[in-house]
C-alpha cells in the first residue's frame, strides 16, 4: 500500500471516529435514564461537560426565537436581559427584567427577598427551567449562562439572537 493511500484510510477512519463517538454520545445522552437516576445524573453530567459532547448538550441551552414566543405567550419564562441599562431602555422584551451581565453573579447570588426587592419579580430558583437569559446578538446571553451554570442554575438557558 502506498503512503498515500494509508494517509487517506486513516483519515477516513479518525473521521469515521469522529462522527460514531459523537452520535454515540448524543444517543446515550438523550436515553432515558429514569430506572438508574443516580447514575443518569452523574452520566448526563459527564456527557454534557465534556467538549466531546458540546454540540448535543448546546442545543439544551440555546432557546430559539420560536420556543421564546411560545414562552412569553404562556407566561412560563423569567426572562433576564443582561445589555446595559441604556440598551435596555432604548428597546426591550416585554417582562424582561434588565440584569446588566457585569452584575448578574452578585445579583444571583441575592436572597430571594432581597431579590425580589430590588428587581420587583420573583427571584429565579437553582432548579427552575424556565430561566433565559438573552442580549442582542447572544454573546453576553452565552456568558451569563456560563454564570449561572455555575452558581447551580443547571436548568437555565439563553436566546441567541
Amino acid at each position: 500500500m502506498t503512503p498515500h493511500v494509508s494517509n487517506q484510510s486513516a483519515l477516513v477512519f479518525i473521521m469515521l471516529s469522529l462522527l460514531l463517538s459523537r452520535s454515540l454520545c448524543q444517543v446515550a445522552a438523550e436515553v432515558n435514564l429514569r430506572s438508574c437516576p443516580t447514575f443518569a445524573s452523574a452520566f448526563r453530567a459527564f456527557t454534557t461537560s465534556s467538549p466531546k459532547c458540546g454540540e448535543a448538550s448546546d442545543s439544551a441551552l440555546v432557546v430559539t426565537y420560536s420556543q421564546l414566543k411560545t414562552m412569553l405567550s404562556n407566561r412560563n419564562i423569567q426572562l433576564f436581559d443582561v445589555r446595559n441599562p441604556d440598551e435596555y431602555q432604548a428597546g426591550r422584551i416585554a417582562d424582561a427584567v434588565n440584569i446588566p451581565l457585569g452584575h448578574l453573579e452578585e445579583s444571583l447570588k441575592l436572597s430571594p427577598e432581597r431579590f425580589q426587592q430590588k428587581f420587583e419579580v420573583r427571584a429565579p430558583g437553582k432548579d427552575d427551567d424556565n430561566i433565559v437569559f438573552h442580549c442582542r446578538s447572544g454573546k453576553r446571553s452565552s456568558q451569563a449562562l456560563d454564570i449561572a451554570r455555575q452558581l447551580g442554575f443547571s436548568r437555565s438557558a439563553h436566546h441567541k439572537a
